[in-house]
């Protein structure tokens, strides 16, 4: 997308502008400045700037997850929440399983694709998750059930186990499901594809 440019007298004119086009504060926008004159005694001073809020970074999101499916000749609906600048994308598709793939390989690959592409659009790391027909919240419920069997096993037997390589929002979603647990605790090992979790026998820990 081709961000808007804003040229007035000073930045904070500037900014204004910017805000006031977009309907928000200034304290909301991001931007870069692109241009300064500073004329000849005041005369011909300028500013220019790029700039873009949240709602832009939401709108290139699906816009680019529809034309992703547009190109595929796939169906689906997008929806967006914006979680304090972490994106959460609801995919409703009759398309889930192309989408998911196995054992959500595919769902992985798209999420960091469309993570780089919008990363690189507006050259920041943007954080987001994508979920397909409520397959995630169904794959957290399996993968915490599961962990919290494994973490009783380790208590009992006070031997540390280490789960089967997952991506980090599954990590984090076991990790929650055990920091309240008596004499366990969590830590991911590893690096990229093969980064797993452990569960680790952790005699007195503390529980809030």
């Amino acid at each position: 997308m081709e961000f808007k440019r804003y040229t007035e007298k000073t930045l904070e004119e500037a900014l204004k502008s910017a805000a006031r086009d977009k309907g928000v504060s200034v304290e909301e926008l991001h931007y870069n400045v692109l241009e300064e004159k500073s004329g000849f005694l005041g005369v011909g001073r300028s500013v220019e700037i790029e700039a873009y809020c949240e709602k832009d970074v939401e709108n290139f999101i699906v816009s680019y997850i529809q034309q992703y499916f547009d190109n595929a000749q796939l169906d689906g609906q997008v929806d967006i929440e914006n979680d304090n600048g972490f994106y959460r994308i609801t995919v409703n598709t009759s398309n889930n399983a192309i989408l998911i793939g196995k054992a959500g390989k595919t769902l992985q690959a798209f999420n960091r694709l469309v993570k780089a592409a919008t990363s690189a659009e507006f050259k920041k790391r943007v954080g987001l998750l994508i979920d397909v027909n409520g397959y995630k919240e169904d794959r957290y419920e399996k993968i915490t059930k599961m962990a919290i069997r494994v973490a009783k096993d380790v208590r009992r037997t006070k031997i540390d186990a280490t789960l089967d390589p997952m991506p980090a929002d599954e990590r984090k979603a076991i990790h929650n499901a055990l920091a309240n647990m008596e004499d366990i605790t969590t830590q991911s090992t590893g690096e990229g594809a093969t980064r797993r979790l452990q569960i680790l026998y952790s005699p007195g820990k503390e529980v809030d």
